[in-house]
C-alpha cells in the first residue's frame, strides 16, 4: 500500500527555517515525479515546488530564491527546506507523487507550517 507520511512542520518566526520531509513507501520512488502543495485558509491549493523524476526544479514565484526541493532516491524522501519564511508562507503542505507526465495521484496528510511576525 503506497504511503506518504510527511514531518517537519511547526511554528517559526519570521526570517527563520524549516526542512519538510515526505517519506514514501509502496512504490518505486525515483520513477515518480514530485511536488509540495500549500493550502491557507480562503486560498486555493497551489503547487509551490516540482521536481520531475528527471531532475529539473519548478518553484512558485512567490517562494522562488527561499525555498529548495530535493529528494533521496535511496530513503524514498522528498524534502522541502524554506528559508527567510515569511507569514504569509503560513499554509498546510502537502507532498505529492505521480506517475511521469500524469496527475499526482499520492498525497502525504499535510504538515501546518506557522510563520509568526
Amino acid at each position: 500500500q503506497v504511503q506518504l507520511v510527511e514531518s517537519g512542520g511547526g511554528l517559526v518566526q519570521a526570517g527563520g527555517s524549516l526542512r519538510l520531509s515526505c517519506a514514501a513507501s509502496g512504490l518505486t520512488f525515483s520513477r515518480y515525479d514530485m511536488g509540495w502543495f500549500r493550502q491557507a485558509p480562503g486560498k486555493q491549493r497551489e503547487l509551490v515546488a516540482a521536481m520531475p523524476s528527471g531532475g529539473s526544479t519548478n518553484y512558485a514565484a512567490s517562494v522562488k530564491g527561499r525555498f529548495s526541493i530535493s529528494r533521496d532516491n535511496f530513503k524514498n524522501t522528498v524534502f522541502l527546506q524554506m528559508n527567510s519564511l515569511k507569514p504569509e508562507d503560513t499554509a498546510v503542505y502537502y507532498c505529492a507523487l505521480g506517475p511521469y507526465r500524469e496527475p499526482y495521484r499520492y498525497w502525504g496528510q499535510g504538515t501546518q507550517v506557522t510563520v509568526s511576525s
